[in-house]
């Protein structure tokens, strides 16, 4: 049989050039990382090419791209880089890796003969130190040795998805700021009119005279309509869009389960996240493990998923908090503005001895 070549040096260069004409727009399409794993397949001798980043608060990797392979079949495939030595020795090294032999202690075992798998090459997807993830890549399931030709357009290529995902996440945390910056500008342009009017009921009710039941009533109204119109201005158009291929409330919390040690979900039977509030709940959750994962040393977790007394309550617990606490950032200040839209709370601060707690309470009676 013929060896396979890969591509000549100005294919090369075409296809460098046409992906680093689209970086800066990786952040808003869905295909970019495709395009990348397309390219490794026209550049070097393999067929199938799948990319996967780390998803550090979920303890697990996402398939972002494909190449030569129904993306479907990469969608529920998890790991952690514990399980995957093939993927250690890639980054740790910085350079492409490859295995043929006994592929159960390469991958977890679950996905050794995963779509025929015979030999399999591993890009690092890192870039100054940082690691982003992996790129799987075979020739459609035969025997092989990768060549020293080869290895430099993978290589390139997984520098390329590095700084893809660093413009990604760059982007994300510049639109955090921006929405935070757009929900504090709408306070500032009610807060006059708001005060004013709070201003006037704090008079009248504060008179030494009673005040008779029908002027009661008509503070009674004044206090709901003021704060009605607050919570419609914090909400207004300002919610974070859905992330691509966002997961739900229950499968965060299956996923860190399974890969978290020390973690514990209590989720009440027979409840389930308001679909309205999905959304929010996801933002919570996610941004309560994200900062024990940052800001504490958490030896336990624990999730908590109820109704009570009309509401629907997300709770977060973790242990590993030092002296000076876990500190507040931007995720729960936008996240305890946007639960007022839908006349809910986020409450954290620190639980003794060491601990620390997020919890969402949103009403359900409305519903």
């Amino acid at each position: 049989m013929e060896a396979l070549s890969p591509a000549p040096g100005a294919e090369t260069v075409d296809v460098l050039v046409e992906l680093l004409a689209e970086i800066d727009a990786a952040a808003e399409t869905d295909d970019f990382y495709d395009r990348v794993c397309e390219g490794l397949c026209r550049l070097t001798t393999m067929e199938r090419a799948g990319l996967f980043l780390y998803d550090r608060t979920l303890r697990t990797v996402r398939a972002v791209g494909s190449a030569g392979v129904d993306p479907d079949l990469l969608e529920g495939v998890e790991g952690t880089l514990e399980e995957t030595p093939i993927a250690q020795r890639a980054l740790a090294s910085d350079s492409v890796a490859e295995a043929s032999k006994v592929l159960e202690r390469e991958v977890p075992a679950r996905y050794a003969r995963f779509a025929g798998i015979t030999t399999l090459t591993c890009t690092p997807v890192s870039a100054s130190g940082r690691w982003f993830g992996v790129i799987f890549a075979d020739r459609g399931g035969g025997r092989f040795e990768l060549t020293e030709e080869e290895r430099g357009p993978m290589w390139t290529l997984g520098k390329l998805a590095a700084l893809a995902a660093s413009v990604e996440r760059a982007t994300n945390q510049r639109e955090a700021a921006r929405r935070l910056s757009e929900r504090i500008a709408l306070i500032q342009q009610i807060h006059e009119r708001v005060i004013q009017r709070l201003f006037g009921l704090l008079l009248a009710l504060g008179s030494e005279d009673s005040l008779p039941a029908e002027q009661r009533a008509m503070c009674h109204d004044e206090v709901r309509e003021v704060l009605h119109e607050l919570r419609t201005a914090l909400g207004s158009s300002l919610a974070p869009p859905a992330g691509r291929g966002r997961a739900s409330v229950r499968q965060i919390t299956e996923r860190v389960a399974a890969y978290q040690e020390g973690l514990t979900v209590h989720w009440q039977e027979g409840v389930e996240v308001p679909a309205h509030i999905e959304p929010l709940a996801q933002s919570v959750l996610l941004e309560a493990l994200r900062n024990a994962d940052k800001h504490a040393k958490p030896g336990s977790i624990t999730i908590r998923v109820e109704r009570s007394d009309g509401t629907f309550v997300l709770e977060v617990v973790n242990d590993g908090v030092g002296p000076a606490g876990m500190g507040t950032g931007l995720g729960l200040r936008m996240a305890s503005l946007e639960a007022l839209e839908h006349s809910g709370i986020v409450e954290f601060g620190p639980v003794p001895p060491d601990g620390w707690h997020v919890r969402l309470v949103v009403p359900t009676s409305d519903e």
